[in-house]
This record gives C-alpha cells, sequence and structure tokens, in this order.
C-alpha cells in the first residue's frame, strides 16, 4: 500500500446479511466471502465508483474474503485498453489489491453463448425481430402485459437464427434475442428482456471475432457465478434487476452456488456530475484539461489535485453503507483531506502575490540561518534550513497604506509584526511605480528579538506573517482550484449541466515565490503553505526548472462534521 491505511471496515446491513449467511445453517455457511468490482473500461473511476470499490474490497478484507475485479467489457463501443489500465492504477492506488482474480466479461463470451443456446432449447429464449421503436410500443403499461409476434417462434427457428446473427449474416438492430420469461409481469425488467443484440464493433480485446454482445442483465449474474462470488454489491437502480439476476443462475446449468446480488444506494455528492458520458463531454469538448484535471471527480484528477488514498477511503467509510440515497457535501470531502493533510503534511513558506519587503537597518549582504520544523504535529519529521536577509517577499494583502479597521498586519502606523520564526518587525512606509502601486515596502526589525520573541517580553499586537528570503526564493506557478460547476446540483430537472460550469474553477498566479528547500519536490509531494492552504506539486507540469503546485484544499472552512 502507497500508505499507511486503515482497513477496519465499520458493520453496516450488508454485513449483517453476509453474517446471516455465513453462520450456522446458513447459505454460505463454511465458505469464503467472495465479492467483485465490475467496472466498465469505457472511461475512468471517479469518486462515485470509489464507494463501490470499498464496499467490494473492504467487505472482502473485513471477512478475510476474495475480491475480484473484473472488466464489464460487454459493449464495444466506448471501451479501450487506455481505461483498463487506469482502472487498475486507481485501485492500487486506493491500497487494494486483486491478486491474480483478474477477469474481463470477455472471457466468457463463448459459454454465454452456450448459456443462451441452452436457453432457447428450452423454450426460454426466442430470436425477437422488433424494432427497438416496436419493443418499446409493445412493452404495455401497469396493468397491461406486453406482446411480441414472435414469442411462439419455434425453437429450431430460434436457433438457426442465433447461430446467424453470430456468424455475422445480419446488420445491426436486424434482430435480438430475448428470454421468456412474464410478458404480465408487474416488474417490467422481466418483461421478456433482451438479452443479446447485434452490434458489429471492433472489441478491444476480442477484435471483429464477435457481432453479438450479450446485455448486462444476462452476462453479469453468469460472470458472478462462474468466478465463485458469494455476494454481488451493486448500486441501488440494480434493485429492480435482481429477480432477472435470480432468474439467470436459476435457468442456466451452471455448476456452481447461486451469488446473492445486494443493493446499497449510490453515491451523490454536490458541485458535480459523476455520469461518465458527461465526464467524457467535458474531456472531448475541452471543458477541462483532461480525465486527470484536478477539478475532475475521477480518482486521476482527485490523486492530481492532491488528495491522499486515506482521506478518500476514510471518506467513503465516514459517509456509510446505506439503502437510502442522499448527496454528500462536497465539502465533507475536503474536511476528510484537510484533516488527513494537517497531520501529515510538511509545512513550509510561499508567497503567492509577492510584494518586496526592504529591512532597512539589517546590514546589506549580511544572512543567516533559522532552523524551522517540518510538521508540529511530527516531530520526528525533524527541521529544515530556512534563510533570512535584507530583501524578503511577502504577501501583497499583508501590507495596507491605510488600514481599516482591525486590520493587524503591516501598516505605517507603527503596529510590529512577527515574521513567521525570524523577527519583530514595524513599517516604516512603501515604494509606488508610476501607477501608483506598491512595489516595496520598508520596515525595520529589532535585532533583539530573534525567533520571534522580544527580549523585553513586550506584547506584540500585530499579526504573525509568512515571508520567503529574496536570495534563495524559486519562482512558481501556482493553481488555484474552486468547484468546477457552480450549481450545487447540475444535473437536476432539465438543466443543461454545461450551463452550470464555473467561471472561475481556475486561478493561475504566475510568479509566485517559494522558499528554497521546495526545489526538490517530487511530483505529487504535498505541502502545507503556511496561512494558505494544502498543495500539490503538480504531476503532469511540474519539474525542477518550472515548479507547478495545485491547491489541494483551503486551509481552514466552515464544514462542521456531525
Amino acid at each position: 500500500m502507497p500508505e499507511e491505511l486503515n482497513p477496519v471496515v465499520s458493520q453496516n446491513f450488508i454485513h449483517n446479511f453476509i453474517d446471516e449467511d455465513i453462520a450456522q445453517g446458513g447459505q454460505y455457511q463454511g465458505m469464503t466471502v467472495h465479492t467483485r468490482f465490475p467496472p466498465e473500461p469505457n472511461g475512468y473511476l471517479h469518486i462515485g465508483h470509489c464507494k463501490a470499490l470499498t464496499i467490494d474490497f473492504g467487505t472482502a478484507e473485513k471477512y478475510g474474503g476474495l475480491c475480484n475485479l473484473r472488466m464489464d467489457d460487454t459493449n464495444p463501443a466506448k471501451e479501450d485498453t487506455e481505461y483498463v489500465e487506469a482502472i487498475q492504477e486507481d485501485i492500487h492506488w486506493l491500497g487494494f489489491d486483486w491478486g491474480d482474480r483478474f477477469f474481463y466479461a470477455s472471457d466468457y463470451f463463448e459459454k454465454m453463448y452456450e448459456y443462451a443456446v441452452e436457453l432457447i432449447k428450452k423454450g426460454l429464449a426466442y430470436v425477437c425481430e422488433l424494432t427497438p421503436e416496436e419493443f418499446r410500443a409493445n412493452r404495455g403499461s401497469i396493468g397491461v402485459p406486453a406482446t411480441s409476434p414472435w414469442r411462439d417462434r419455434p425453437i429450431g427457428e430460434s436457433l438457426d437464427l442465433f447461430a446467424r446473427m453470430r456468424a455475422g449474416e445480419f446488420e445491426n438492430g436486424k434482430y435480438t434475442l430475448r428470454a421468456k420469461i412474464d410478458l404480465n409481469s408487474g416488474n417490467f425488467n422481466m418483461r421478456d428482456p433482451v438479452i443479446y443484440r447485434i452490434n458489429h464493433a471492433h472489441h478491444h480485446r476480442q477484435g471483429n471475432k464477435w457481432c453479438i454482445y450479450p446485455m448486462y442483465d444476462f452476462a453479469h449474474p453468469i460472470e458472478d457465478a462462474l468466478e465463485g462470488i458469494t455476494h454481488s454489491l451493486c448500486s441501488l437502480e440494480f434493485e429492480d434487476h435482481r429477480p432477472l439476476y435470480d432468474w439467470v443462475v436459476s435457468n442456466v446449468s451452471i455448476p456452481y452456488h447461486k451469488p446473492r446480488q445486494i443493493e446499497f444506494a449510490r453515491l451523490g455528492i454536490n458541485y458535480t456530475v459523476m455520469s461518465k458520458r458527461k465526464l467524457r463531454q467535458l474531456v472531448e469538448e475541452n471543458r477541462v484539461s483532461g480525465w486527470d484535471d484536478p477539478r475532475m471527480p475521477t480518482l486521476c484528477g482527485l490523486r492530481r489535485r492532491g488528495y491522499t488514498p486515506r482521506s478518500i477511503r476514510n471518506f467513503c467509510e465516514r459517509i456509510g453503507v446505506a439503502k437510502a440515497t442522499n448527496t454528500i457535501e462536497y465539502a465533507f470531502l475536503e474536511y476528510c483531506l484537510r484533516e488527513d493533510l494537517n497531520e501529515t503534511a510538511q509545512r513550509v513558506m510561499a508567497v503567492l502575490r509577492p510584494v518586496k519587503l526592504t529591512i532597512t537597518n539589517y546590514p546589506e549582504g549580511q544572512s543567516e540561518t533559522f532552523e524551522v520544523e517540518n510538521n508540529p504535529n511530527r516531530p520526528e519529521d525533524g527541521t529544515r534550513t530556512v534563510t533570512f536577509s535584507r530583501n524578503l517577499y511577502i504577501e501583497a494583502e499583508d501590507f495596507l497604506e491605510t488600514p481599516i479597521p482591525k486590520y493587524k498586519r503591516l501598516t505605517p502606523n507603527g503596529l510590529e509584526c512577527r515574521l513567521k520564526g525570524a523577527y519583530l518587525i514595524t513599517c516604516t512606509g512603501c515604494v509606488k511605480d508610476e501607477n501608483g502601486n506598491v512595489v516595496e515596502v520598508l520596515a525595520t526589525y529589532d535585532p533583539e528579538s530573534r525567533g520571534g520573541n522580544p527580549a523585553d517580553g513586550r506584547k506584540v499586537k500585530g499579526a504573525t506573517i509568512h515571508w520567503v528570503d529574496a536570495a534563495t526564493a524559486l519562482d512558481a506557478e501556482i493553481r488555484l482550484y474552486d468547484n468546477l460547476f457552480s450549481d450545487p446540483d447540475p444535473d437536476a430537472g432539465d438543466k443543461n449541466f454545461l450551463d452550470c460550469l464555473n467561471p472561475h474553477s481556475l486561478e493561475v498566479l504566475q510568479g509566485a515565490k517559494v522558499e528554497a528547500s521546495l526545489a526538490g519536490a517530487q511530483k505529487a509531494d504535498r505541502f502545507q503553505f503556511m496561512r494558505q492552504g494544502y498543495f500539490c506539486a503538480d504531476s503532469r507540469d511540474s519539474s525542477p526548472e518550472h515548479l507547478v503546485f495545485n491547491r489541494a484544499v483551503s486551509l481552514k472552512d466552515s464544514f462542521k462534521p456531525q
């Protein structure tokens, strides 16, 4: 695991069901709990998937069981090896592993075809010629059964047509294979659902070998059963599909136990969307810089922004597992990150909007060093050396020529302030350019206050401000991120989610000044910039020649967890 993670998973209703199943007399008594995580490789994993995979892998961890990783590659149109590799990387980054239990749904295509033929021979499936429009028109309604003129097609004729479908004789949409269940069922998923369709598309693994593909509701239960899955954990939208899941595993001759499907509520977070189709649209229309744009809810985007595996796993654990759908505040995800980084991130000084500070009574050409602790929460992280001289950089907002009420930073009014870890200073004035902009702040220092503590013990009424030494400071690009959407629910109603994009979701600051210790910052290293927030060296663009830091999360927030 990349970081020390807490594997403890709290009890929830899924675990209550499993406890019953593996107890004396339960349907899986004496068996190893076996789950699976089955993403479709048509995009990158996002924070919503993270809840599902932490439930799948976390449940296996809790019971000392197994969890398979399976690529649900039954729809070749948008699937690609790029997504397969990205999914594997994200899961490993979170600290989970599937061992040698990595599968593809396409591994079972031949077996699924055989089971479909078996259903036809049993009189439980038939080839249908209804177009999608006709299928919808004949689906019926509550109290009105569905109809199909092909339901009584002779078994031999369906077998012949199905074989010819596989052989590629027919164009897309010409035929489908439907399960023969109950046209009058109150559950519309059981009204003779389509289980195979024709799709002449290149598959990322199978090439052009197949031109018919199983539907998810047919493929998934077969895959689970063949892999020995005991508990098929899935999101709540599949609850109405559970009777079909059970019907499939009960009517094909799989020589294994029957898996149990259990549903849980999906994760909803405000100020974002989690439809892969919409996320792909953002990427393809260049609304963001890619799937790993730090504003995206993808795991690679969150990782690039500075999120840690532990913060995300803690978030998923603390929101719990429930049956009822609810929306979680994005601020809580940020809270979990801030909580983690407060304990682990090294403290450094960085000036985002610099203005020069000249200490007029400090000797020219002289410099000195201070030892500064790296993290007050972790004494074992030691200290680092920072340099100090006559010329420094401070934040432009730390000086006002005409102070406002309660302003406690540098002003030409004699208020004494503390330079973090260095000396006490008193502002004496400023220098402006021809446009009236402040380009230099002037101050004097108290030589007897090294370390920020006056020799006479007087009380310092001004604020403590951070700084960097002008002689050793490094230039850096700073990227300040905000929510990608300005609307808390961009998916609601008939909104166009693109109209809800936040035009101020990214602010780029050039010419920031950071302390010299950051010269060795590695990609994805995380820091607390004192008084500014938590930042991460950008994993794509940062280099020793051009330092780039992304703000992962602000230093403080009003969010209070319940």
